[in-house]
């Protein structure tokens, strides 16, 4: 279960069946509109890892500082709204068209791109769409970043390509294996986005059927400074990418281990070799260094600045735009929140998104923009739910 969880679709059985709620984000808080494009992007010198004699191709999402505000763009395209509805609600009998993820964001489709940015990376969990990072995205566009969010084509739920294939997933059973083998993949992902990132910056357009780009996006592109932060899986993407390419100079993990097997101590390069560049740790629940192998060895061997900041009264979805969205459902439906709990955890759901806004822009501001931030000196009364660990 990716998306809603099980738990709080379940809720949905016993409860009336109203119309589809319609979910929102919190809008976000710099002073740029903020626009967004998509790229459809493919790698003719790579086989695709997971379907046998296709070429590896992915599509983004590009969000950027923008001159003004148009057509918002939904959260997720119906075709990919659909596969992960219908696969949610499979796994409780409920009727997929009770579920709707195809509500508008704070983005606007193609509007103007202006001045020159930082560039940050956002790689979902493993299994999850790129789309359950929207509302740190938009935040960080806002606030003066160029966001670039990727979809790992059939590890995700769905991809929706441009010329109306929809891709889903098809990973093998699980295991230690398969798992490097998806990481492996991401890493190559990644490059191959930061790759494509310099056309553009060039002048050029990468986009598979050369669509139009929105005025001024290439030039925005700053890439002598560039971040990335992914949740869970991304988190550890991150890493490994920051392992295998100097091109990214500060990064995130947002509840995401570091290892393959904690039992075995089998751990990513990132934990065993550490790194020489910024790296913030974020964590929830009852997951942190203290009960995380991989992380602790990450820190015994990282050689630059580095936190540890944890969310007590939180769980792992905290750090995904459920935390905005199942709130919202709960209400709406009359649910327990308890259903919930085990998902989101327990913290104040507006305080928990302003805190990871406040925090993620502050790393990047003080190590991409090379700005003091008072913020990741220590605890701070303006987001009592955080800890610092470290």
């Amino acid at each position: 279960m990716n998306s809603l969880g099980a738990l709080a679709l379940a809720a949905l059985v016993a409860a009336p069946a109203p119309a589809a709620p319609t979910a929102t984000l919190p809008e976000p808080t710099g002073p740029h509109p903020v626009g967004i494009t998509e790229l459809h992007l493919v790698d003719h010198t790579r086989q695709d890892p997971w379907v046998p004699g296709a070429v590896r191709e992915l599509v983004v999402d590009i969000r950027y500082p923008s001159s003004r505000t148009g057509e918002p763009a939904r959260f997720t395209p119906p075709p990919v709204a659909e596969v992960v509805a219908a696969e949610d609600a499979a796994v409780v009998g409920v009727d997929p068209g009770e579920l709707d993820y195809t509500f508008p964001t704070h983005s606007s489709a193609g509007t103007p791109a202006i001045g020159r940015h930082p560039v940050v990376l956002y790689s979902p969990g493993r299994g999850v769409s790129r789309a359950f990072g929207t509302a740190l995205a938009e935040q960080l566009a806002s606030r003066g970043y160029v966001v670039v969010s990727l979809d790992h084509t059939h590890e995700a739920p769905a991809v929706a390509f441009p010329d109306g294939r929809v891709a889903r997933r098809a990973l093998p059973p699980s295991s230690v294996e398969v798992s490097k083998r998806i990481m492996a993949t991401r890493v190559q992902d990644t490059r191959f986005v930061l790759d494509q990132l310099d056309v553009l910056a060039g002048g050029g357009n990468p986009d598979a059927a050369r669509r139009a780009l929105p005025r001024g996006l290439g030039r925005a592109l700053d890439l002598s400074e560039v971040g990335m932060f992914g949740h869970s899986g991304g988190g550890f993407t991150a890493g490994e990418t920051m392992v295998s390419d100097r091109r990214i100079d500060a990064g995130a993990d947002l509840d995401g281990s570091m290892g393959y097997s904690q039992s075995d101590r089998d751990f990513g390069r990132v934990a065993d070799e550490g790194l020489d560049r910024p790296f913030l740790l974020m964590s929830a629940g009852d997951h942190s260094a203290a009960s995380d192998a991989s992380w602790q060895e990450f820190l015994r061997n990282h050689r630059g600045w580095s936190r540890q900041l944890h969310i007590p009264a939180g769980e792992h979805f905290t750090y995904t735009d459920h935390q905005a969205l199942l709130p919202g459902l709960v209400a709406r439906l009359g649910l327990d929140p308890a259903v919930v709990h085990p998902i989101i955890g327990t913290v104040d759901p507006v305080r928990a998104l302003a805190a990871q806004r406040a925090y993620l822009t502050a790393f990047f501001d003080q190590h991409l923009r090379h700005k003091p931030q008072r913020l990741l000196d220590g605890p701070s009364a303006a987001h009592p739910d955080v800890r610092f660990l470290g």
